[in-house]
């Protein structure tokens, strides 16, 4: 007899994917967070286990990461080519970078709980 443990591949992309979607990355239906950002002790369709992630600060700072290397080049060329009023364009590009902040900030928690499943990361260990 072999003392070898069968691992289970998992794939990353279909559960990045489903982690964006704010879904379950293992079965890819059920919901992964009850509220805005709140994650799940569990996948109320599969019953797999959420409670052991660690995003902890990641999805904050890919969402800063992500918004400011679009907004900032974005301002300058906004500034550049049409030379708003600074009132009209700081109120355009604040109500913008809330709006694109809050919209990925959930996606991308989503999408980095997916990863450490798919890895096997952080008590999403792989079932033999």
């Amino acid at each position: 007899m072999s003392d070898t443990v069968h691992i289970e591949e998992r794939e990353t992309w279909p559960a990045i994917v489903n982690g964006w979607r704010r879904k379950c990355p293992s079965c890819g239906s059920g919901p992964m967070l009850k509220g805005y950002l709140s994650v799940r002790k569990a996948c109320p369709v599969c019953k797999e286990e959420f409670h052991h992630h660690r995003a902890d600060d990641g999805p904050a700072y890919l969402t800063i990461l992500i918004v400011g290397h679009l907004m900032a080049p974005l301002l300058l060329l906004v500034f550049e080519t049409w030379r708003p009023e600074p009132l009209v364009l700081f109120t355009i590009f604040a109500i913008g970078t809330v709006a694109l902040s809050l919209y990925l900030l959930p996606r991308l928690k989503g999408a980095l709980i997916g990863f450490q499943w798919a890895r096997g990361m952080h008590g999403f260990g792989r079932a033999g």
